[in-house]
């Protein structure tokens, strides 16, 4: 009988890192919000972290993909019509005229964080220097829930 090494103690993953996105957001303005979200989420080095969330028309994205990827989560994605009927503390109409959700990345966070969850770190958006904001980003935490289509694993 093998038994295969683990590397530590076990993570308790309670985090989601709900994530929206312009087209032509790069992967060093999403990867530098999505850092500065857990820091700001107590957690900087992403122990906690469960997976990544975002609606189902971005979660093909080369940019999720890679963050999801540096990070070692899934990312999921999750219907505008579902996002929708989440209640969100900062909802805006630019994700409403382009999707039909005045939410992407808290919906998709408390989506995936499951029943119970509360958003931790509010709705914040990139800095890109020198340029416009084309990402946004919260927070949410609670028991990761099944569901959302994972792109990555």
């Amino acid at each position: 009988m093998t038994r295969e090494a683990v590397p530590g103690p076990e993570r308790h993953r309670d985090t989601v890192l709900g994530l929206g996105l312009a087209r032509g957001a790069g992967e060093t303005e999403v990867r530098e919000l999505a850092a500065r979200m857990l820091r700001a989420a107590g957690d900087p080095a992403g122990r906690r972290l469960a997976a990544l969330a975002t609606v189902e028309e971005r979660a093909l994205e080369p940019v999720l993909l890679a963050v999801a990827e540096r990070f070692g989560v899934p990312l999921r994605g999750y219907p505008a019509g579902a996002l929708a009927r989440v209640p969100v503390p900062h909802p805006s109409p630019v994700p409403s005229r382009a999707l039909g959700t005045a939410s992407v990345a808290e919906a998709a966070a408390l989506l995936a964080a499951g029943a119970g969850s509360r958003i931790v770190v509010g709705k914040r958006r990139s800095a890109p220097p020198g340029g416009p904001a084309r990402a946004t980003a919260a927070v949410a935490r609670g028991a990761p829930a099944p569901g959302g289509t994972p792109r990555n694993r």
